[in-house]
């Protein structure tokens, strides 16, 4: 894994912490901050040939 890929995963990985530590707080407004940075996450991944379905960081 290249240092663009581990980066790329680390944000995922990081979007996907705070959405379910918003969940868990039941605090409306951190969940969609948190999913928007989790799909923008995500999507800039895909753009780079990154598969976070492969690791299991993809949501949905």
């Amino acid at each position: 894994m290249n240092e663009v890929t581990e980066a790329l995963m680390a944000r995922v990985r990081a979007a996907r912490a705070a959405l379910a530590a918003a969940l868990s707080a039941a605090d409306a407004y951190a969940v969609a901050v948190a999913q928007d940075e989790l799909d923008d996450a995500i999507r800039l991944a895909r753009r780079h040939g990154v598969d976070t379905e492969a690791t299991g960081t993809d949501e949905g």
